[in-house]
């Protein structure tokens, strides 16, 4: 992660299951950055279509990259993440985003439930348009 990969799909994939588990409870999850691949987006589905509970809808806020550069680095000086203080990790993981999690768009769309939502603007003005897809 420090060098801006993801972290491996079995590790990611175990702790949402474990999470899942332990919340048997819950209604419904919204899950931030998970699935980042199409080996998690599958074995969430798996998880969830046993429960009888699939997935409504996959929301992906699209930022042109020079943004998600800057509020990266942004990240970096207000939170103290290393992996967020290096210009050139951050056009990695961009890049590394391209190439494993950007093809979940494809995976979503083909069964009707992505969403974009423009992701630039005020914290108010991303949260109406996300509520209104959700709506």
């Amino acid at each position: 992660m420090d060098n801006g990969e993801l972290v491996a799909d079995n590790i990611v994939i175990g702790m949402i299951r474990n999470m899942m588990e332990a919340h048997n409870e819950a209604p419904g999850f919204i899950f931030d950055g998970f699935p980042r691949t199409e080996a998690q987006a599958q074995a969430l589905d798996e998880m969830l279509n046993a429960k009888s509970e699939p997935i409504v809808a996959m929301l992906s806020l699209e930022v042109p990259e020079e943004e998600v550069v800057k509020r990266l680095l942004e990240r970096g000086k207000t939170s103290g993440r290393v992996d967020d203080q290096e210009e050139a990790t951050a056009r990695k993981r961009i890049t590394v985003y391209a190439r494993e999690t950007s093809p979940l768009k494809d995976y979503y769309k083909a069964q009707g439930k992505y969403k974009a939502i423009d992701g630039v603007g005020s914290l108010a003005d991303i949260t109406a348009r996300l509520v209104k897809a959700i709506g």
